[in-house]
């Protein structure tokens, strides 16, 4: 049997309030009886008449009155319905199992469904999972693509009590499940003027020749202006297709501006420029190559002009022949497959010796540091740093942490006892202690911070300077006041050895100091097999005359058995991957006390081994996964290991992982030549 509706509430009060007032009728009645007993007879007689009249009326009227109610309450959720069914937003009630209970006449008009469909629905929208439901926030939002429209969904959640249960015709199991009510709100064509908007953007660019002087020295004078020519007509056709502004700003600068919707193309053609600009042929042995900055902001013209700048400075500084596009923190590269030219003049290396010279008269300290796990190229420019402060009576520290077995024969050249100060060599918390506003930073052989020594310094003072041989990336060591970074130099011992000739006039190296410098560029060139240039064999002669002794180098290098050992063991257990790249784990001896110097030399030797075009060594040592990779000329490891977060030059490069083991490495490393090799990055 049906239960009967009951009255609640305010209505059940207002019912029962006629009722309820014979009660009072009744104490007030008392009294009566002690004043006039016929008085309290006649009320007590009122009482009972007005209580049998009411009750009768109540119960007469009260299906009545529920008629009344269920009447409107119909009427009300009738009305009710009628709305949600004819709102014009698609709406849809869902149960806790995100399955569909109710959908509005839009809803049904926009998923093509019947009303009576009652499944899941992710069944209609796959991206909308009870997960992800179940995740969402009250209110919450969230986009969804449905037959070529975006939609906005918004969630709400409807808690039910057992009071608003009951009667309800939907049954809820527990008080804590409720109904969702599930918007979606079409903004497919707001997101049209978004990307119309976006596309109409103005796109800044530079481009530079980066070897116009030496392209134009190679062939006659005669052809000179042909070359030129073809050089601005290969680069206004490329860009004039794209509905481009080409200024000519310089002899060898071009700015352009073009709309952003031409930059996805140009990036899907991976500015094929650079490649096109190569074949241009009228004589000249060295082929030309490009660089370009691209700058993206949404800011104002003047931001997307010094992003462009930003951009073209890092392209430079990473050796030029490549595109680099800068969108706020993002930064892509694009190109910088070719060797750089190595230049012939000096100029550069007397400028910054003469800049440096001037930093160093106005400081009173001079805080020399290379990078973290110090090789002998950092070691031998820090020593020919040392040099350069020592001769114009600076103070002069070099921040060393750690000394590996292949420094410590070099580090024990520079004693008190060899007539160096006590203090030459301090650890980072020195530094740290030491360093104030008065003082420069020199930084020597990286150009990332957190690369370096001690990274704290950096922020402790102003004047920092940096002397760097390897391609720059994303993170650099910013408000530098002296930046020298030439990507061609083999070494930085070679730049810093540049650098000294034209410091002082007075200098003079000490041997064990010509040694030092001299190392560095025979372990970083591979004993001159390896990234050498004129400059490089002029900077040994000069090392030489300074009292650099080869045979006494030699001896200093050689290498402990357990570090040999280390590396016969990496080149014999090398696997060779894809029949050109050789992969190798150096392992991590206990004995050995640099392994990442070994693994470095076991990556060297594979390359010995005839069809290896690169070789990989993975170290693992401090929690890190060391990456030295090596290669002769044909594939490009720069940008292997730029792809794992690491960088370097063309033919010597490494990276760090943190985070994973040796094996995860090994796959990460075997994941990326197959995308490059896919992409058509490399080639084997």
């Amino acid at each position: 049997m049906k239960k009967e509706i009951q009255f609640k509430g305010q209505l059940k009060n207002y019912m029962y309030w006629p009722l309820m007032l014979t009660v009072l009728i009744v104490l007030l009645n008392i009294p009566l009886y002690y004043f006039d007993k016929k008085a309290g007879i006649c009320v007590s007689l009122f009482a009972v008449c007005y209580f049998v009249t009411v009750l009768v009326i109540y119960i007469m009227n009260r299906s009545v009155i529920r008629k009344e109610v269920i009447t409107f309450a119909t009427q009300y959720g009738t009305v009710q319905k009628k709305l949600l069914d004819d709102f014009q937003i698609p709406y849809a009630l869902l149960d806790y199992n995100s399955k569909i209970l109710w959908m509005n006449k839009e809803f049904s008009a926009v998923t093509e469904k019947d009303k009576k469909y009652h499944k899941s629905i992710s069944t209609i929208f796959p991206s909308i999972t009870r997960e992800l439901l179940d995740k969402e926030e009250i209110g919450g939002s969230f986009q969804v693509e449905w037959k070529e429209h975006m939609y906005q969904v918004k969630v709400d959640r409807l808690y039910f009590n057992e009071d608003h249960a009951d009667g309800s015709m939907i049954d809820l199991e527990t008080n804590d499940q409720y109904l969702m009510a599930l918007y979606l709100f079409d903004e497919t064509e707001l997101h049209h003027y978004i990307d119309e908007n976006k596309e109409l953007q103005l796109v800044s660019a530079l481009i530079y020749i980066d070897n116009y002087e030496e392209a134009l020295d190679s062939i006659e004078e005669v052809k000179r202006s042909l070359l030129v020519a073809l050089i601005d007509r290969k680069v206004s056709k490329y860009f004039s297709e794209r509905d481009s502004i080409i200024k000519k700003l310089e002899k060898d600068k071009y700015f352009v501006v073009f709309r952003h919707k031409y930059l996805d193309a140009l990036i899907k053609d991976k500015f094929s420029i650079l490649e096109d600009v190569k074949t241009i042929k009228v004589g000249n042995e060295m082929a030309v190559t490009l660089s370009i900055g691209v700058g993206v902001s949404t800011v104002s013209y003047n931001q997307k002009y010094e992003y462009s700048r930003m951009a073209i400075d890092l392209a430079l500084g990473r050796g030029g022949d490549q595109v680099v596009i800068k969108e706020g923190d993002k930064i892509s590269y694009f190109g910088g497959k070719s060797r750089q030219v190595e230049k012939m003049t000096r100029v550069k290396a007397r400028v910054k010796a003469h800049a440096l010279r001037e930093i160093f008269e106005t400081r009173e300290q001079i805080f020399i540091m290379g990078h973290s796990i110090s090789d002998m190229d950092s070691f031998g420019a820090a020593v020919g740093i040392y040099c350069a402060a020592h001769v114009m009576g600076k103070k002069a520290y070099i921040v060393l942490n750690e000394v590996t077995s292949s420094l410590r024969p070099m580090k024990e050249c520079f004693t008190e006892e060899k007539g160096y100060p006590e203090d030459l060599f301090i650890d980072s918390d020195e530094a740290i202690e030491l360093v104030d506003y008065r003082s420069v930073v020199v930084v020597v052989d990286t150009n990332r911070p957190t690369y370096t020594e001690c990274p704290e310094i950096l922020r402790r003072t102003k004047s920092i300077v940096v002397f760097d041989h390897h391609r720059q990336s994303s993170e650099v060591i910013e408000n530098a006041v002296l930046s020298y970074i030439e990507s061609y130099a083999s070494s930085t011992c070679e730049m810093v050895a540049e650098v000294l000739q034209y410091f002082d006039e007075n200098i003079h190296l000490r041997p064990n100091e010509a040694d030092c410098i001299y190392a560095g560029i025979l372990i970083d060139t591979n004993n001159f097999m390896t990234k050498t240039g004129v400059r490089t064999f002029e900077a040994a002669a000069y090392l030489r005359r300074c009292g650099a002794e080869v045979t006494r180098v030699r001896k200093l290098l050689r290498d402990d058995m357990a570090a040999y050992k280390a590396r016969a063991e990496a080149v014999r257990h090398a696997q060779v991957y894809r029949g050109a790249f050789a992969i190798s784990i150096c392992p991590a001896d206990s004995n050995v006390e640099s392994p990442t110097i070994a693994g470095a030399q076991a990556a060297n030797e594979l390359l010995n081994i005839v069809g290896i075009k690169a070789s990989f060594v993975l170290t693992e040592y401090n929690e890190k996964i060391y990456i030295s990779s090596r290669s002769i000329d044909e594939i490009n490891v720069q940008l292997i290991m730029e792809r794992m977060g690491g960088g370097g030059h063309l033919n010597v490069a490494g990276a760090q992982l943190k985070d994973c083991t040796v094996e995860q490495a090994k796959r990460k490393i075997q994941e990326t030549l197959d995308q490059m090799l896919k992409e058509g990055d490399i080639e084997v």
